[in-house]
């Protein structure tokens, strides 16, 4: 029975690394490769209410757009993967709730994600996404260094 595993796609060495593990333990399987962007994306602070700039998000918008056919582009060279089934989505919402919605959505079977591995202050000010997944996911997650 083919599996369906979802890898979320930054763009950061942790998640290629991710995309890597799932493709060499998920040969022949249906992996979907989601890039989520930060509706906070073009957003900015300012002293009257801060201002949104649309062409930050768009280009955002245009960089998962890209990571997803870098992602096609890696299986392809791989070559001895021509049985896995590549899917690719870009969309928008904050990211952990988007990757958790994505699964519950899509049928997915398994995420793999991969993790900048912060800790202490850093992780609590900056959240930890993986950690967030791993918590709320519906399916079992695999988190990768």
């Amino acid at each position: 029975m083919t599996k369906h595993v979802l890898v979320p796609l930054d763009g950061s060495d942790p998640s290629w690394t991710a995309f890597d593990h799932a493709l060499d333990q998920h040969a022949g399987d249906r992996i979907s490769v989601l890039n989520v962007v930060d509706p906070a994306e073009g957003v900015y602070p300012g002293p009257e209410g801060g201002y949104y700039d649309g062409t930050v998000f768009d280009h955002a918008f245009e960089r998962g757009e890209t990571l997803c056919e870098q992602a096609r582009d890696r299986l392809e060279e791989r070559g001895e993967h021509a049985e896995t089934i590549l899917e690719t989505a870009v969309e928008t919402g904050r990211p952990a709730r988007t990757i958790i919605q994505y699964a519950e959505e899509h049928d997915v079977d398994h995420v793999v994600l991969g993790s900048h591995g912060r800790k202490g202050v850093s992780r609590v000010l900056l959240g930890s996404v993986a950690e967030t997944v791993a918590r709320r996911a519906p399916v079992p997650v695999t988190i990768v260094r």
